[in-house]
């Protein structure tokens, strides 16, 4: 009997030590794998919060993880869209690890913007500039005068290209762009209106579209409501038959904006000229008294009276139509300013 109560306290005394063990090793285990869960869960939430993907990883709906493995990696602007991927294995808490645990793979797309803008030394093209930059959006502007003269802190996140747009080399230009703004445009003699507002235009949409760039956006003009031998002008033919091609070529893609006078602080030359003076009061005074002007506008000549527009809701407008994959089509006065106001601060 004493035998016995002695062998039956030590096999007690023996399971009681395995089950420690049982346990310590379970709780290393634990340690190990949550320490090693949350380093790469940290680390991926912080590069995944980098690339403003949100702040963490999905939750797993199991309470124990046993493995955890993952990769991240990403291109560059130029490179088109983003990607991060993290592969994750769970498990619950009564089931053991086996080669047969599924991994879960969490993939996210970030779309990174790189547009050139024709024309982006302009009074139109720059502020389009400007405002790309401060949503942090990577831009390339072509003109014949490269880099502007006067200084500002947005000047220095711009690539400035020097060039003809007839003349330009395209498949340096358009390497990894997701958009083409065109603010090409202007007056002289009816020729050079019909070379720069239309032939100009149409040839930049044709490179686009070879080059696989996936929008193209148009600064077009406001569809005045004038005497048909004032819109037979190069100026307004140009600009119609670069709308055309744009439509065309990007059925649903493709954006045309129809501003009207274009008002802001203009540099010319060194100088300032500061067409928001009178454009702006014109704009108010016009929209107040919108009620009374609109049964006049099936007159000829009555879309003269057509508001301003800011030279900043025209770039806002712009910047819209590149980061909206739902924004195409032709846009009027009210709607570029509705389209700026979605995205300007």
């Amino acid at each position: 009997m004493h035998v016995g109560r002695v062998h039956k306290g030590e096999e007690r005394l023996k399971k009681k030590k395995n089950k420690r063990g049982k346990e310590g090793r379970r709780d290393r285990r634990e340690k190990l794998s949550g320490g090693k869960t949350f380093y790469l869960r940290e680390s991926v939430r912080k590069l995944m919060s980098s690339l403003a993907l949100g702040p963490s990883m999905p939750v797993s709906p199991f309470r124990k993880p046993i493995a955890l493995h993952g990769s991240a990696w990403w291109r560059s602007s130029t490179n088109r869209p983003s990607r991060i991927r993290v592969s994750s294995r769970y498990v619950a808490p009564n089931i053991s690890q086996d080669s047969s645990s599924a991994p879960i793979d969490v993939v996210a797309d970030v779309k990174t913007e790189r547009i050139v803008v024709l024309g982006g030394t302009g009074f139109v093209g720059s502020a389009i500039c400007k405002a790309a930059v401060s949503k942090g959006i990577e831009v390339v502007s072509v003109s014949r005068s490269g880099r502007p003269s006067y200084s500002d802190p947005w000047i220095d996140q711009v690539t400035w290209t020097a060039g003809d747009v007839f003349y330009v080399r395209w498949d340096e230009v358009l390497a990894g762009a997701t958009a083409v703004v065109s603010t090409l445009g202007g007056f002289g003699n009816e020729e050079q209106m019909k070379r720069i507002n239309g032939e100009a235009n149409i040839l930049a949409v044709g490179a686009a579209k070879d080059y696989g760039v996936p929008k193209f956006v148009l600064i077009s003009v406001h569809d005045y409501n004038l005497p048909s031998f004032l819109l037979s002008s190069g100026y307004f033919t140009g600009k119609r038959k670069a709308e055309s091609e744009v439509l065309s070529k990007y059925p649903t893609s493709g954006v045309v904006l129809r501003p009207a006078f274009i008002y802001g602080k203009r540099k010319v030359n060194g100088f300032e000229i500061p067409l928001d003076l009178i454009g702006e009061p014109l704009e108010r005074l016009l929209l107040a008294s919108e009620g009374f002007i609109k049964p006049l506008y099936s007159l000829p000549g009555s879309d003269l009276l057509a508001p301003p527009v800011s030279v900043d809701d025209v770039a806002f407008a712009a910047i819209n139509a590149v980061i909206d994959d739902d924004f195409f089509g032709v846009f009027t006065i009210e709607q570029i300013r509705e389209a700026a106001a979605k995205v300007r601060i």
